[in-house]
């Protein structure tokens, strides 16, 4: 068995279309994942690229312990189920299952073994006399299945194998295929446009649009903590609500009022402390998600609730236990079309609204999700990207709920009051900075996320390992600040890389070689990397890499992005020539801001350099990207 890795794997087509764009997963062995997306998202691109039936343009596939980009599908060790069947009409159902073995020229008696096992596994012993045009759909595709099972594969990849049956039968072979799972031990990568089948058959999901991996996670998480509006809408039966708002902050609450509308409902702060504070200026526009079944026209419920809208029903679809109401929170709206108003209420049982009615509903705003409305990204980050504070710049200090802080030299900034961001990342456990109370450490997605208070405000941090509740005392990378001054950056957080361009350069040598005790000289090509005008001896391996996922036509005329830490650039004799305009000193550590070709970059250094300097970067930390085509390829 075997697990599988995806790095940084692209597919792009000749004519420069992108079906699949920097996807990586790490894949366990013996997981079920589950590729999901609209027509066209790239999902079944990615699954034949793991086959080994389309080529992958640039980047890393793994199966187990070996790299299987340049490998032939047979040699693989995967099988595959297709979303036809494709069984051979003339054959038994035996000799169907058993084609693929016999090509392999294994023992009849191993052959016979095998075949017995997966028709019992699946339950079509009894047809294995059988052709396929004697059977049903579902015992087809069981047929099907059997095929892949008995190559006993380290990997299954099955391509929207359910598609074709009829809705009772679907629900049936589901429940089939992930007990087929359970029992084979083998992991599952299963391709499908039906969210429910993802839902109720992956150990983790990825769901993909156009090209795009939108969230990978568990379906449960899925469900509760989208991280984008397109994964929250396709994600749950009926859609999720998206209604566009505005959110303003008084004091210790927040005001949601909807567009288009007089409905306008109150929250506490203290349910925003991940949004970025402009979210609540009364004027930023935002689409606020809720699902049908988090809002409630119970009256026992609407007369408890203290988040009561209004809404004109339009139709309702009645579904036995439960009744669809469709409505409009714009007493103009008509309910049908989907627009930032129109609202789907899930009610139990059989409800005798009249189109036209205005009813009460409740809004159960402990579920809502907020997206931004331009980049429809949540607002509300199950792992928040930064934390907002409001802050004071003072005589070289900054002083933020009840803590005071030296800004280094490198921070120059007037005197007056800011919004300070902190990224999560910046925050470590240790040190003299502040004393912070945490609240809670939780996993998520395989990272520590730290939840504290310090001076009564909640803020997060992502550590490396989980931390006990209690008082901790913390300290923070002030190079990764940023501070706000009237809704414009007048401190920016230090570049976390370093960016160089250049291309791939061949060139011809002669070198020294020895032949029976002798010397001789031999003509050969050698690889380097031309990084701002410095040429760095290139491996093979490298050169492999950039000239299959470019072509040979293009690989040694395409600029090349390269991309590397300003902890990966040493100052050195040899190297790319640079000029030091100044050093950043952060207090803990020099950072030598250089000038190459007009670009400003900034290089770790021990020690005050000044002048014309060199640069190596180290190759084996060195991001390269094809510029024109955006493609990371190493």
């Amino acid at each position: 068995m075997a697990g599988l890795s995806l790095k940084h794997i692209y597919k792009v087509y000749p004519n420069g279309t992108k079906a699949v764009n920097d996807f990586n997963m790490e894949i366990e062995d013996k997981e079920f994942i589950v590729f999901v997306g609209p027509s066209g998202c790239g999902k079944s691109t990615t699954l034949r690229m793991i086959a080994g039936l389309e080529d992958i343009s640039a980047g890393e596939l793994m199966i187990g312990e070996n790299v299987v980009n340049d490998m032939e599908p047979k040699d693989r060790d995967i099988a595959m189920v297709f979303q036809n069947y494709a069984l051979y009409p003339h054959m038994t159902v035996f000799e169907n299952i058993a084609f693929g073995l016999r090509l392999r020229k294994l023992p009849k008696d191993e052959i016979n073994r095998r075949v017995t096992e997966a028709a019992e596994i699946l339950g079509i012993t009894e047809y294995l006399g059988k052709k396929p045009k004697e059977m049903s759909g579902g015992q087809r595709q069981r047929v099907s299945l059997g095929r892949a099972i008995v190559r006993e594969p380290k990997v299954m990849l099955l391509d929207e194998p359910l598609s074709n049956l009829d809705a009772k039968l679907r629900t049936q072979m589901r429940s089939e295929i992930a007990k087929l799972h359970a029992k084979l031990g083998t992991t599952f990568i299963y391709v499908t446009h039906d969210q429910v089948e993802a839902m109720t058959m992956g150990t983790r999901i990825v769901v993909m649009k156009n090209g795009f991996v939108q969230q990978i996670d568990t379906p449960k998480n899925l469900y509760n903590y989208p991280g984008n509006k397109f994964v929250a809408g396709f994600i749950g039966t009926p859609q999720m609500n998206f209604m566009e708002a505005t959110l303003l902050k008084r004091g210790d609450e927040v005001d949601i009022d909807f567009q288009y509308s007089d409905a306008k409902v109150t929250v506490p702060y203290s349910m925003m402390y991940k949004a970025r504070p402009s979210y609540l200026n009364g004027k930023e526009k935002v689409f606020i998600g809720l699902r049908a079944e988090n809002i409630s026209i119970n009256p026992e419920v609407v007369k408890n609730s203290k988040s009561v809208i209004k809404v004109k029903v339009s139709h309702k679809e009645e579904l036995g236990n439960q009744t669809l109401v469709y409505g409009d929170i714009n007493m103009d709206g008509d309910g049908y079309t989907e627009t930032s108003t129109r609202i789907i209420i899930n009610g139990d049982g059989a409800l005798d609204y009249k189109t036209g009615e205005v009813i009460d509903a409740a809004l159960d705003l402990n579920k809502v999700h907020i997206f931004d409305k331009e980049t429809e990204l949540s607002i509300l980050p199950r792992i928040p990207e930064y934390n907002y504070f409001d802050c004071e710049v003072k005589g070289g200090k900054i002083s933020f709920l009840g803590t005071e802080l030296k800004l280094p030299p490198a921070i120059k900034c007037e005197d007056g009051k800011k919004e300070l961001l902190i990224p999560t990342d910046a925050i470590k456990v240790g040190g003299s900075d502040a004393e912070v109370t945490v609240v809670s450490c939780d996993e998520i997605n395989g990272k520590q996320v730290l939840s504290f208070e310090l001076g009564g405000r909640r803020a997060f941090a992502v550590v490396p390992e989980p931390v006990a509740n209690g008082k901790v005392k913390i300290s923070i990378d002030l190079k990764k600040i940023s501070l706000i001054a009237d809704g414009a950056e007048c401190v920016a957080a230090m570049p976390e890389k370093v960016k160089f361009e250049g291309n791939l350069v061949k060139a011809k040598v002669t070198e020294e070689v020895e032949v029976n005790g002798k010397t001789k000289k031999k003509k050969a090509i050698k690889f380097l990397l031309n990084i701002a005008g410095y040429e760095l001896p290139c491996s093979d391996d490298i050169a492999d890499k950039l000239i299959t996922a470019m072509g040979v036509k293009n690989a040694f005329s395409d600029k090349l992005i390269y991309e590397c830490s300003p902890y990966d650039l040493e100052i050195a004799e040899k190297g790319v020539s640079a000029e030091v305009t100044s050093v950043a000193d952060y207090g803990k550590e020099l950072f030598a801001i250089c000038k190459v070709d007009g670009n400003e970059i900034f290089v770790f250094t021990q020690n005050e350099v000044s002048g014309a300097v060199k640069l190596l970067p180290d190759i084996k930390k060195l991001s390269i990207i094809q510029a024109d085509k955006n493609i990371r390829i190493i």
